[in-house]
Parts: structure tokens; C-alpha cells; sequence
């Protein structure tokens, strides 16, 4: 049975000029036909599953649909079309730093921030202490939120809301928090939840992070579904192309998606996109090549500017451990 199951979904938003405006003014505007109003689909024809221990990695540029579609699997969103089911207790780790107020001392926002999460008294009474070390802010328990650099907001949300114990966690952004030391102490912290067995879902913009942590991937694009494949890296690879060409696989263009209108998008064959993939993830690795190349290559030219045998064979080894047919055999005799 699936821990996470998502059929056709659908998730519409409404705009238009009703905002800010009157009841009266709301019918003025209705009986003159001068109300108008808009669809946007956030998302649409999502479809996935996911069993117990799965890591699912969700990719996709800023609009995609990425986090409309957290929200519908977490119940804060209701769908317009399809169905969403989770089975299981959800830890949700969105917009963590929402919550708080600005006027409360650290230690009274903890304990508000606990109640807002379902925890009781008792268990933050328990947890408050670890909380505070782990967030490294013991020592300014009397400070008021609002006196708290971005980074110490984010820390005290995290540590809060890492006092969990889930079937289900999802992760959005929140491995980014902190500083460089913190960003490990918090992966490290979620590795040990998911090592558990639970059944998860990470947004990130981090390709390292999908790779290392998830099994299964979602490529979403303004509001439409790319592709869901357990083949990571291929996907990862083929995603990082993406970033640079702006080519979609399998899609002639990005523009004029089903996201801003009524209709629904008809998406190309599975194997014209699973063709695209391929090759933009060859793509992709003779990129990285190129790179890595370049390195060696920045390498071999430092040493040898400073001159003598020793920095002459230490750039011969170079090549020679990465990219032998770049060196000519006759240099190499010559100085071996």
C-alpha cells in the first residue's frame, strides 16, 4: 500500500480586482459585468507514489509548483481536481520561520512555536534545553525574536521543528539554514530521522542533495509534470542542462503552459521525453568533463610555471590520472 499517492492533481488559484473592495461595490461590479476574474493553475496532473522508506527529491525552478503541491499532500490545500492520500503522522517543514512573534523572548516563542506544532507541555518542557543547544542559542534565551539576526531566526525554527518522531517528513529548503557549520549539523540531524525508515519529500535547488538523500525524483515546470523516475542522477543530470539551455525534454517550448489558462496541457510520449533526458544528461556529463578538464589543465600550467623536474613530472601525473590522451607520448618519454 502507498504511504503518499497523488492522482491527477489539480490546484487552481483565483485572481481578479475583488480585492480590498466592498460588498456593495462586489455587486456593482457583477450586475455591470466589470468584475473580472482569472485561473491560475499552480499545478495540474500531478501524479506519483510513494511506498514506506521512499526519499522523494521534488526539482523545478522558482514557480514551478513545488511547494503548492507540499501543501496539498500536507492538507493545508485542498485540490480542485484529483485526489491526494497520506497515510501516516505528516512533519512538515515549511516556512519555518513563520509563527513567531516578534515582541516574545526566544524562550516563550519556543514554547508558542511547540503548541503551533501539536506538542504538549510536557514534551517541551522535556526538549527545551536540547532545543536551545542544538539551535547554539542558550546564551540568548531573553532576547525578543525580533533581535535576532536571520540566521539565529532560522536555527531556533529548525531545532524546533526537528523534535519529531514522523511517518511522513517533508523538507522545503530547510537543509539551507544557517551558516556552513549549521547547514551540516541540520543535515546530519535529518539523515538520522529518515535513517528511521520514514517516507519523505525534499524541495531543494541543491542537485548534491537530491543525489546524496533521494531514490525517486519529480521534475515539476510551471505547474506541469515533467517526469517522476526512480533514475536520480540521470534526471539530475539532465535537470542541470535544463538550467542552461532553458530546453525542456520533450517540450517545444516553457512559455504558454496550461499553469495561466483553463486548458490542460497535452504532455509529449513518454519515450520522446526518456530520448530528451538521455541526451541532455550526455549532455550534462561532457560538461562536467569539460570542467574538470579545464581544472587539470589550470593545475598542469601553475606547476609548470614554477619550473624543475619536480613540478614537470607532478603535472605529468595529473594528466596522466585523469586525462592520459590529452598528454603527447612523446613529452611524456622525454620526461619520465
Amino acid at each position: 500500500m502507498s504511504v503518499i499517492e497523488c492522482n491527477g492533481v489539480g490546484i487552481r488559484y483565483k485572481t481578479g480586482n475583488f480585492k480590498g473592495i466592498g460588498l456593495k461595490e462586489f455587486v456593482v461590479k457583477k450586475a455591470t459585468g466589470r468584475y473580472e476574474m482569472k485561473e491560475f493553475w499552480a499545478d495540474r496532473d500531478i501524479t506519483f507514489s510513494l511506498e514506506k522508506g521512499d526519499m522523494l527529491g521534488i526539482i523545478g525552478t522558482n514557480g514551478a509548483g513545488k511547494t503548492t503541491l507540499l501543501k496539498a499532500i500536507t492538507g493545508i490545500m485542498i485540490p480542485k481536481e484529483g485526489t491526494v492520500s497520506a497515510q501516516g503522522d505528516i512533519a512538515a517543514f515549511l516556512e519555518l520561520a513563520t509563527g513567531f512573534d516578534p515582541e516574545m523572548n526566544i524562550r516563550e516563542n519556543t514554547y508558542l512555536r511547540g503548541a503551533m506544532l501539536g506538542y504538549t507541555r510536557s514534551f517541551m518542557l522535556e526538549r527545551y534545553d536540547s532545543i536551545l543547544e542544538f539551535a547554539e542559542l542558550t546564551d540568548y534565551q531573553e532576547y525578543t525574536f525580533k533581535q535576532l539576526s536571520a540566521g539565529m531566526k532560522s536555527r531556533l525554527a529548525f531545532a524546533i521543528a526537528a523534535q519529531v518522531d514522523p511517518d511522513i517528513l517533508i523538507l522545503d529548503e530547510v537543509l539551507s539554514v544557517g551558516d556552513g557549520a549549521f547547514r551540516k549539523k541540520s543535515g546530519d540531524k535529518m539523515r538520522e530521522i529518515l535513517s528511521t525508515g520514514v517516507t519523505g519529500i525534499l524541495v531543494s535547488h541543491s542537485m548534491s542533495q537530491v543525489r546524496e538523500l533521494c531514490n525517486k525524483i519529480l521534475w515539476l515546470d510551471h505547474g506541469r509534470q515533467i517526469a517522476f523516475s526512480n533514475e536520480v542522477e540521470l534526471y539530475c543530470d539532465a535537470y542541470e542542462t535544463f538550467l542552461r539551455d532553458k530546453e525542456l525534454p520533450g517540450w517545444d517550448t516553457i512559455e504558454g503552459t496550461h499553469s495561466v489558462s483553463g486548458e490542460k496541457a497535452t504532455p509529449p510520449p513518454q519515450e520522446t521525453v526518456r530520448a530528451a533526458v538521455e541526451r541532455m544528461a550526455a549532455k550534462q556529463r561532457a560538461y562536467r568533463q569539460e570542467q574538470q578538464d579545464a581544472e587539470h589543465i589550470a593545475q598542469v600550467r601553475a606547476l609548470a610555471e614554477l619550473g624543475g623536474d619536480l613540478a614537470v613530472d607532478a603535472a605529468i601525473e595529473i594528466l596522466q590520472k585523469n586525462r592520459p590522451e590529452a598528454l603527447d607520448a612523446q613529452y611524456i618519454q622525454e620526461h619520465q
